[in-house]
């Protein structure tokens, strides 16, 4: 695709108005009732994860920059008392490159049958394709929304893991080597099929664990920007609707309404689809997603800009109480 990862046809035409003064009322009611079951996120915790990732610099494969941020993932990871498995592999990006990558999987109560499969890209993008100076294209950016906010959020989520577990086991998995895809300037790929999502690409045909199952998973991807809005993206709702139904009732549960959206829009291509078209692990993607934008994302998206003053502790809160609850809900 010309723009990372969309399927956008006719996104603003496909939004569906989800709501009357009733109905909005009794989400209220039922919002003021309801009673969290998880322990709290802190966003200052997570906020302070984003910023040490983007302090490495550019996360890109291939260099020393990156190799020290997956070196750093792995040992905190370890110190938040998860068994912690390394996925290296060399992968080939669309103009030939191999890459040197390595999924990080980091997963808590390994005796427990039933599994909850959470997951985000640790890599940042070579190119700044999307940056309106023309000098800035081929220049790698830092990611901190890109990249870092889900990890970020994850990273808290295991650090609380630890203090008190949930009744399912939970995998964490930081992909690697998803934001390497063709470049709005490159005229053709080199290789056969998908250039994006190459770690999960892997993991997904080689799972970390022979005959891998969890019953549902849950991406995060770009989820720590200021006025962040998460709407139901087409992928999610084919292959996971009952998981989107839980995550965003959830959400208005817990009165984060205003990001998690109620209407859909246009698929993206991410990490979660071959986690679905090859695991058949059924998972959705929590993805800001803008309106007001031609290429539906933030507005410092693939360019230089995106660092951490785009961050915040708000929108980290939101999505990591939202996925921290639905977690310990299950059983």
């Amino acid at each position: 695709m010309a723009i990372k990862n969309i399927y956008i046809t006719c996104m603003s035409l496909i939004f569906i108005a989800c709501s009357c003064g009733k109905t909005t009322q009794n989400a209220n009611t039922m919002a003021d009732s309801y009673q969290k079951v998880s322990p709290d996120f802190n966003a200052d915790s997570a906020y302070a994860y984003v910023d040490r990732q983007v302090a490495f610099g550019y996360r890109v494969p291939n260099t020393k920059e990156h190799v020290a941020c997956g070196d750093f993932l792995v040992a905190e990871m370890k110190r938040f008392g998860a068994e912690v498995q390394e996925q290296k592999m060399v992968v080939t990006a669309y103009d030939g490159t191999k890459l040197n990558a390595r999924n990080i999987i980091a997963s808590y109560g390994l005796e427990k049958k039933n599994r909850v499969l959470l997951f985000a890209h640790w890599d940042t993008r070579p190119y700044s394709d999307q940056d309106p100076d023309p000098a800035n294209l081929k220049k790698p950016l830092l990611g901190a929304n890109d990249g870092a906010s889900g990890v970020g959020v994850l990273m808290e989520i295991g650090r609380v893991l630890q203090t008190k577990a949930p009744e399912v086991g939970v995998d964490i998995i930081f992909f690697d080597a998803e934001d390497y895809g063709i470049p709005a300037f490159a005229e053709k790929s080199l290789i056969k099929g998908e250039t994006w999502c190459l770690g999960s690409q892997y993991w997904a045909n080689n799972p970390h664990v022979p005959n891998y199952k969890a019953k549902f998973g849950i991406l995060l991807d770009m989820v720590g920007a200021e006025g962040a809005t998460f709407y139901r993206e087409a992928i999610s709702k084919e292959y996971a609707e009952d998981i989107l139904e839980k995550v965003w009732r959830t959400a208005g549960l817990l009165s984060y309404g205003k990001f998690f959206i109620g209407k859909d829009v246009g698929g993206v291509t991410d990490d979660h689809v071959p986690v679905n078209q090859i695991r058949k692990i059924p998972s959705i993607d929590i993805i800001d997603y803008r309106q007001d934008m031609d290429h539906g994302f933030f507005h410092s998206w693939h360019t230089q800009k995106d660092d951490m003053r785009n961050i915040s502790k708000e929108t980290l809160k939101a999505v990591g109480q939202t996925v921290l609850e639905v977690v310990y809900k299950e059983k």
